[in-house]
């Protein structure tokens, strides 16, 4: 019985799936920076403060005019509400986002998750 209990305690730790976008996710925790692309003769970004956001949670973020929620299906991260409400990003990796535009594809903004080797 204590045998039993413990697999499907372990089974439901597992990824939780969704239909149709692909498992279920969250964001890391922390201050994700956003830019724009810079050019060969200035700074290699050009942070747009008023894009960056926080990541408070496995489900919430907050920017300068308040608080939302986020849903990760898959690589698409989708803003469900607050301020950055219906904007959509593609997850590059665990500290990269990539802004998606109205038609669905990447745009140039980039959020970055600031780490120590980034501050």
């Amino acid at each position: 019985m204590k045998r039993a209990l413990i697999t499907i305690a372990l089974l439901a730790t597992g990824p939780a799936l969704a239909a149709p976008g692909g498992p279920l996710d969250s964001l890391e925790p922390g201050r994700y920076v956003c830019e724009l692309p810079g050019d060969a003769a200035g700074p290699a970004g050009v942070r747009q403060d008023n894009e960056s956001f926080v990541v408070l949670n496995a489900s919430s973020y907050e920017t300068a005019a308040g608080r939302g929620t986020y849903l990760v299906t898959g690589d698409v991260v989708t803003i469900t509400s607050g301020p950055k409400n219906s904007q959509k990003f593609r997850r590059l990796s665990d500290n990269f986002l990539r802004k998606l535009g109205p038609d669905g594809k990447d745009s140039t903004l980039r959020c970055v998750r600031r780490v120590v080797n980034n501050a």
